[in-house]
């Protein structure tokens, strides 16, 4: 964690939501009235500190409420469920049941996570309560749209409700998952990686270190299949330092990186560069007024400090070697800049030099 510590900045600062992105949110039904919010489970009146299957510490504490409070919150929690998932009414209530809350102490967003269990079957599924925050949602917001993956999220006011991504944490996957693969396994896992790192680094979402990313196996006839998703997304065109976009710079990660230098040449890497700055591409043309909508909010927002903006165009302009980076004003122009180039050049990509 001390590389992480020397490339970002100390605690970030939770952004509000203006009008514009408001309207956003409203417009493509993020914004919705929920019935608790964020502040409500903050009054819990005692815990006890969770444990992972080998007795250490998570991070994570079980929350503990008055019997008046429990109830209510309890009620309220399963209507959001239905919210998330279903159609928002009271009819699969009564099937659902409140198994823990667990608040966590670790981070910035500080989120609540609310385990659901359906009592007919035992199936049971978990959701996540955050102090919402303009730049985490951006976050969520581009990786709805640029990557393969849908994000599930509500906005109201100052509360932001989250699905959960299921899948192994990239830190336990490489130190006890890893170990254990096949050769073709680690070539595939490789292969993504270097799609998962370049689609970071061109939508500028930082902090990749391996606890906030999970991977995911799925058995396909005779192999496993491997996946790689962001699930934090707090760190979105934020810091000011490229490297902190960049994955390969971050220390939980360096085993990865070593893996792919010795399952791929630069050839294979550059290929699949190429092939996930296309589907991005691609993703931008099929939804470009959500896309254009999107960005225009985000120009029109504060999500950084001046300075980091100044640092972050000074180190693009060097890697990159684009000057117009020098006429950025703020996070969401440069942002802008590198969609703008990713998408005018996908079909002839291969000659440019961008990351």
């Amino acid at each position: 964690m001390a590389v992480a510590k020397k490339l970002m900045s100390k605690k970030k600062p939770t952004f509000p939501i203006n009008e514009m992105l408001e309207k956003y949110l409203i417009k493509y039904n993020r914004n919705i009235k929920i019935p608790i919010f964020y502040d409500d489970l903050l009054r819990f009146q005692g815990s006890v500190i969770v444990y992972d299957r080998n007795d250490e510490d998570t991070l994570w504490i079980r929350t503990y409420y008055s019997e008046y409070d429990r109830e209510e919150i309890d009620r309220s929690l399963k209507k959001i469920y239905t919210m998330l998932h279903s159609d928002g009414s009271d009819e699969t209530i009564p099937f659902l049941n409140v198994d823990a809350i667990d608040y966590c102490t670790f981070g910035n967003s500080k989120p609540f996570r609310i385990k659901i269990r359906n009592i007919l079957n035992d199936n049971y599924t978990y959701f996540y309560v955050k102090k919402a925050d303009a730049s985490r949602i951006y976050g969520l917001e581009l990786e709805h749209i640029l990557s393969p993956h849908n994000m599930n999220f509500l906005v109201h006011k100052e509360t932001l409700i989250e699905e959960h991504i299921a899948g192994i944490p990239g830190d336990d996957f490489i130190k006890d998952f890893l170990p254990k693969c096949s050769e073709s396994e680690k070539s595939q896992i490789a292969k993504e990686f270097v799609k998962f790192k370049e689609r970071c680094l061109v939508r500028l979402l930082g902090d990749m270190r391996s606890y906030n990313y999970v991977i995911i196996p799925t058995h396909d006839f005779d192999q496993i299949i491997y996946k790689i998703r962001a699930i934090d997304f707090d760190q979105q065109s934020f810091e000011g330092n490229l490297k902190v976009y960049n994955l390969q710079f971050l220390r939980e990660n360096f085993k990865i990186i070593e893996m792919i230098g010795k399952k791929l040449d630069n050839t294979s890497i550059n290929q699949y560069k190429i092939e996930e700055r296309s589907f991005m591409a691609k993703r931008m043309i099929t939804f470009p007024r959500r896309t254009a909508r999107l960005i225009k909010c985000i120009k029109n927002d504060t999500i950084s400090f001046p300075r980091n903006v100044l640092l972050l165009k000074k180190h693009l302009i060097k890697y990159v070697g684009d000057v117009k980076f020098k006429e950025c004003e703020n996070m969401g122009e440069i942002l802008e800049t590198i969609l703008a180039f990713v998408k005018r050049n996908y079909l002839d990509i291969s000659d440019k030099k961008l990351f």
